[in-house]
């Protein structure tokens, strides 16, 4: 972290010297393992590691944004005088500039997060040996032809934040991965499903032989899909492996870049309901051991957990500094950045209220129709909502699962789809978007 932090001090120096009023300097460092397997043996293992510096420059309500991963003293240098001469020409925007002092995270409290796990970092055989048991294990499931991919992998990065405001702070995680794709049929009829997980601890992974167990799984019960053969207004249960997704589309159309530009498909709805009235969806920035969490958000904000939706009714919009003067409100420390551009909203990690009863549970009460287990695609109309998407999953009739089905299309409108969600009590824990399978009344299903 040392290496880092002098880096963006050093970097913004020189924005300084080089005549910026306003800047900001953000350093990024990474490192991974990652090995592949195949039949077997070993296909591929590679280490890699880079640092990259990122610099935005101010003046007046201008900005420019530069980057490098020449960390030479000469290198940051002209990287300044660079980003200070484009600054110069750039269009104005009068949402341009950095937070205030009294904005800043004083103390973001980074050992709480558990960010890092203490344990050392693996060794390439440790991880060939997870791949291969992950492999083993999916291989063994009767119905699988053959084992696609496994793979697993360790990772650690650090970012540090440095502003002329007087900010700057950074912090690191960990990460841990193991994956598993198999394949189910031949030739023309073959199917595919995975599994997979990440997490910063490698204690709270599950065993490879676990991981490897559910994808051959999946991938089994995939075997002999086909067509559906009808066309026509069903209920459709999204799987928690995808459920996700219709969220995604949610915090989208309330983006503040979206609501700035008046681009939303939720232009007019806050303070209105916008998932039934029981359902909250709130953000968890701060949670523990997830692979999202962070103490500030890339402008030095503090971050903290915050409703996004409460009982159904729509509580904010998702803003950084430059959307919420846009708007004439307050960020909502959701500013993300890389090192090659300026900052834009995002969220973290996200929980959606579970419901009282299990995904088989759901599928009784649904009597005949769709469970999508996996999403190609994606169409929607930023400004009405429409929506339309690939899918594959299963048919189901009188509340048991008849067949597997592929080549659907789904289609409706995500106001009435949220609007109608039907959670389960499936959501993962560890995933930083927690969502349980999700149950919509009444989709057009195109699968002839």
């Amino acid at each position: 972290m040392r290496k880092i932090s002098e880096a963006a001090e050093r970097l913004l120096d020189e924005a300084r010297k080089a005549g910026a009023e306003e800047a900001d300097a953000i350093v990024a460092e990474s490192s991974s393992i990652s090995v592949d397997v195949r039949n077997g043996e070993l296909e591929h293992a590679e280490r890699s590691e880079g640092m990259e510096a990122g610099l935005r420059v101010i003046i007046g309500k201008k900005q420019a944004c530069v980057a490098s991963r020449d960390f030479r003293p000469e290198i940051f240098r002209d990287l300044a005088e660079r980003a200070v001469a484009m600054a110069k020409v750039a269009p104005e925007d009068p949402s341009v500039g950095l937070a205030s002092a009294s904005q800043l995270a004083a103390n973001p409290g980074f050992e709480q997060l558990e960010l890092i796990d203490p344990a050392p970092e693996p060794d390439p055989s440790q991880l060939e040996g997870d791949a291969l048991r992950a492999e083993a294990s999916a291989g063994s499931v009767e119905g699988v032809t053959k084992v696609e991919a496994a793979a697993a992998g360790y990772g650690r990065s650090s970012v540090h934040v440095a502003a002329s405001n007087g900010f700057s702070r950074g912090y690191e995680r960990t990460s841990r991965n193991c994956a598993c794709q198999a394949i189910t049929g031949e030739g023309l009829s073959m199917e595919t499903d995975y599994y997979g997980e990440t997490r910063v601890f490698a204690s709270d992974m599950s065993a490879p032989e676990e991981i490897g167990r559910i994808a051959g799984e999946r991938t089994a019960a995939r075997n002999g899909a086909s067509k559906l053969g009808l066309t026509g207004a069903f209920p459709v249960l999204f799987d928690e492996r995808v459920s996700h997704s219709l969220i995604h589309h949610l915090l989208s159309a309330i983006n503040g870049i979206a609501i700035a530009r008046g681009s939303s498909w939720l232009l007019d709805a806050m303070e209105t309901s916008v998932l039934p009235s029981g359902l909250s969806l709130r953000e968890e920035p701060r949670r523990p051991r997830a692979t999202s969490s962070k103490p500030f958000d890339a402008e030095g904000l503090p971050t903290s957990e915050k409703p996004i939706v409460e009982q159904g009714v729509l509580k904010t919009w998702i803003l950084d500094l430059a959307t919420a003067r846009k708007l004439r409100l307050e960020s909502t420390a959701n500013a993300s950045r890389g090192p090659s551009g300026p900052p834009s909203p995002s969220v973290s990690n996200v929980v959606l209220s579970e419901g009282e009863c299990s995904r088989e549970q759901l599928l009784r009460e649904m009597g005949s129709g769709l469970l999508i287990t996996s999403m190609i695609g994606s169409s929607v109309n930023p400004t009405t909502g429409d929506y339309s998407r690939g899918a594959s999953g299963f048919w189901v009739e009188n509340g048991e699962i008849v067949r597997p089905v592929n080549e659907l299309t789904i289609a409706g409108n995500l106001k009435r789809i949220l609007h109608s969600i039907v959670p389960a009590n499936d959501s993962r824990e560890f995933a930083a978007f927690r969502v349980p399978s999700l149950l919509v009344e009444g989709l057009t299903v195109a699968g002839a």
